[in-house]
């Protein structure tokens, strides 16, 4: 009877006091670990990409001298920037489409046609509005061609300027008439008459 006195059984709810304490400490010691991971790496372990890549605003033709208006930045993953990926707006400024651009599509290195190389002396760079819309569709930067100005009554053809090199082509406005601007450069002397002779007549360009 004494050892039966002196026996007592296990406090259930002193031992559940106990483990819930545990499992407590366990969750704040999770919280406290995810809580430092969150403060070293914001960005993944929000899962929002932090990389800026430049992207096309919309559709682009080949060529299409690129505004602001034409680009953005948008923030990609390394795993869906593609190699040589464009990271900044200044890096597209004044700089041409070497192809067609699809909206979205991140601009590369080789997206990009070269920039001209300074003009020789004794070249000039001369604005034309092309005649027909689809010529344009069938220039890059650095193609030579021949200037053409399209007979009138009482005036043929005629060929004003031979070797003139494409410098950039502007955007196409769908409610214009005529082709895009153009910009063409060709010698001193043939640069003048083009861009006379362009202002009365259409002008287009034949491909070398």
């Amino acid at each position: 009877m004494d050892a039966l006195a002196r026996f007592h059984p296990p406090d259930l709810s002193r031992l559940r006091g106990r483990r819930t304490r545990l499992i407590r400490r366990w969750l704040a010691a999770c919280l406290l670990l995810a809580g430092a991971l969150l403060f070293l790496h914001p960005g993944s372990a929000r899962g929002a990409p932090t990389n800026p890549t430049v992207v096309a605003a919309h559709d682009l033709p080949a060529g299409a001298a690129l505004r602001a208006a034409d680009v953005r930045l948008a923030f990609l993953p390394d795993d869906a920037r593609p190699s040589g990926a464009l990271s900044s707006l200044d890096l597209v400024d004044g700089r041409s489409s070497a192809g067609a651009v699809r909206a979205g599509e991140p601009l590369t290195d080789v997206r990009l046609a070269p920039i001209p190389a300074p003009g020789d002396p004794g070249t000039a760079t001369v604005p034309v509005r092309l005649a027909d819309a689809a010529v344009a569709e069938l220039l890059t930067p650095g193609s030579r061609v021949d200037v053409v100005a399209a007979p009138e009554p009482g005036v043929p053809a005629s060929v004003l300027a031979e070797g003139a090199t494409i410098v950039t082509i502007g955007h196409q406005d769908p409610s214009a008439a005529k082709g895009p601007l153009v910009l063409l450069r060709l010698p001193e002397a043939s640069a003048t008459r083009v861009a006379a002779i362009s202002l009365e007549r259409p002008v287009t360009v034949t491909l070398r």
